[in-house]
């Protein structure tokens, strides 16, 4: 979940190119990707890294920041999550949940089922998990986003690759560029930073509270966050599906040495465009959270921060094709494969520890100690994705996911040799 500044976001274009009616498929191959996985692992060790916040501190996504983190400190930790982790890795997520259509087709092309209605029941499916996952655990997920916006990329599933990455950087370029003129709107109307309201005390009275205060609290704010994620992060969500999509018709994980000129080009121009941007939305963030010029800094970061989730792409490919980073990629790939349940298992973690669904720890903990939590928890993830994975195909939401998509009932374990032979 992003920060939410109080102005709306772009509508999409897209340039005019003839396609073909439908796509050729991914990969006639059914062998699973590690290093997509693996990126899906680490792109969840993003997620974890912010959402924490929206658990631990009831300011968060406020207009005014939390005048408890008053320290050197606790602004270092706050533009360091905001530098690094906060507007990308939903990119990331986004862009490989693109990738992972393309290879959905390949696998209803295998099965020899049409792919419409296998994918219309998926999204749906997907759409009755994040309605459940708002409501009682975490109101600013992002699976109802994808559900909708997911329909958008099946409608779209015949645009050539080219096509589908043109239209994204114009999506792109349409939504940052109206959020540019928005803030320059703001900042030359002189606009200053309101105060917080009553949403950071209303959190924190809610989570505070016993379990059925908590549950109200998101379920009562599921809508308005929704509406607020759609404006914020739709066109870009879709923008970066459209990415994955155009990356998997030309197999970019399945042979990346084809594609070392544009990862060339990425990292020499990309990388340090997107640190930039990414410096100036920290800094606004944290210093001049709520005000007309952190409108300004997110609509940089609306332009920018694809540069540097492309650069993260690159370089964990690049990691993975090390020695030790062939290990780094064999610890992610499990919990990337059972990347719904860890998402779904991670609100419900940060609920126990911070809501009145456990031990109510919100506005208790100083930045350092809340950071200081990631690294604990997205351990004992990976050694359970590990374990789970031992016994059965799917995750537990994954295996939800898959009968929906099969109208059918997949098998819940199987044997390990078994499993290794598939």
């Amino acid at each position: 979940m992003t920060r939410i500044p109080a102005t709306p976001a772009a509508a999409p274009a897209a340039p005019p190119e003839p396609a073909p009616p439908e796509p050729a498929p991914a990969s006639p191959s059914p062998v699973r990707l590690l290093n997509v996985d693996a990126l899906r692992g680490f792109a969840l060790l993003g997620i974890l890294t912010v959402n924490i916040w929206a658990f631990a501190d009831p300011y968060y996504a406020a207009t005014a920041g939390n005048p408890t983190y008053d320290s050197a400190l606790d602004h270092i930790v706050r533009f360091l999550v905001s530098l690094f982790f906060e507007t990308k890795f939903y990119l990331l997520f986004s862009f490989l949940f693109g990738y992972s259509f393309t290879l959905q087709m390949a696998a209803a092309e295998r099965a020899g089922a049409s792919f419409r209605p296998r994918m219309l029941r998926r999204q749906a499916g997907l759409l009755t998990i994040g309605l459940l996952h708002g409501a009682l655990l975490f109101h600013g997920e992002i699976l109802t986003l994808y559900a909708v916006l997911g329909l958008v990329l099946l409608a779209c599933r015949g645009l050539a690759p080219r096509r589908a990455a043109r239209t994204a950087v114009v999506l792109l370029g349409v939504s940052g560029g109206l959020w540019l003129l928005l803030g320059l709107a703001d900042l030359t109307d002189g606009g200053a930073s309101p105060g917080p309201g009553s949403g950071p005390a209303d959190k924190l009275a809610a989570f505070t509270g016993d379990a059925a205060a908590t549950a109200g609290y998101h379920a009562g704010h599921l809508a308005e966050t929704i509406g607020a994620l759609v404006l914020l992060q739709g066109a870009s969500s879709l923008a970066m599906f459209l990415l994955g999509l155009a990356a998997g018709r030309v197999r970019l994980f399945a042979d990346p040495d084809a594609h070392r000129a544009l990862f060339r080009r990425i990292l020499r121009t990309g990388l340090p465009l997107g640190l930039a941007g990414a410096a100036f939305y920290a800094w606004c963030a944290v210093y001049r959270q709520g005000s007309a010029l952190e409108t300004l800094a997110f609509a940089v970061g609306q332009l920018t921060a694809p540069l540097l989730t492309a650069g993260y792409v690159i370089l964990g490919l690049a990691l993975f094709r090390t020695a030790r980073g062939a290990a780094v990629e064999r610890a992610l790939a499990p919990l990337g494969k059972t990347a719904l349940s860890a998402y779904l298992l991670q609100s419900l973690t940060l609920g126990v520890l911070f809501t009145g669904y456990g031990f109510g720890l919100i506005d208790r903990l100083a930045p350092l100690a809340v950071v200081a939590i990631v690294p604990a928890v997205f351990l004992a993830q990976l050694l359970l994705a590990k374990w789970w994975l031992r016994g059965h195909r799917y995750g537990p939401g994954e295996w939800l996911l898959r009968a929906a998509t099969v109208a059918g009932i997949p098998k819940w374990r199987e044997r390990e040799g078994k499993r290794r032979a598939g």
